[in-house]
């Protein structure tokens, strides 16, 4: 009976954080699809730590979904190498009207996904998670810091980030 109990508490923090989980995946893979699977996988190894069922489980899940999109994205850089990355991170422009501005786009989006796969993992969890819409606290309590040292951590990833890319790429 206990085993049909974690069962179904582990039904209930699925449906309640799935979508929201694969939100984040998304904003940082930029393919639903694979967003998805990744979300997935997430929580198939959440369903082997009945342990992480606690109070804490939207936070683990945050932190191992940031890490797992974090660790496909490395592991897509490796795989091309110089090749230009067809999918976004983020839209820095509403819908650009020429191909130079696609173009452009495109390119400085790919700065960005090179930039914070070459950052220290928890320095590119902190920016992706507050870029998400995470308030201080959510992040905190997804990263397991005091939320008094979000800001400071925050603008330390962002001056880390800043340097890598003007090291990589000039001044934007």
């Amino acid at each position: 009976m206990r085993a049909r109990e974690g069962d179904l508490q582990f039904e209930a923090v699925f449906h309640l954080h799935y979508e929201r989980i694969a939100r984040v995946v998304v904003r940082i893979v930029k393919d639903p699809a694979r967003a998805e699977e990744l979300a997935v996988e997430v929580f198939w190894r959440l369903s082997k730590r009945p342990e992480a069922l606690g109070e804490g489980v939207g936070g683990w899940l945050y932190r191992s979904a940031v890490r797992a999109a974090l660790y496909d994205l490395r592991r897509e850089a490796r795989r091309s190498r110089g090749v230009l990355w067809a999918r976004q991170l983020w839209p820095f422009h509403s819908s650009p009207a020429t191909p130079e501005e696609t173009h452009a786009s495109a390119e400085q989006q790919r700065h960005v996904r090179t930039v914070l796969a070459a950052m220290n993992t928890r320095q590119a969890e902190l920016l992706l998670l507050r870029a998400s819409g995470l308030s201080y606290q959510e992040v905190a309590a997804a990263l397991s810091l005091n939320p008094a040292s979000v800001g400071t951590l925050v603008s330390r990833a962002q001056r880390v980030f800043r340097k890598e890319y003007v090291k990589r790429y000039g001044e934007p």
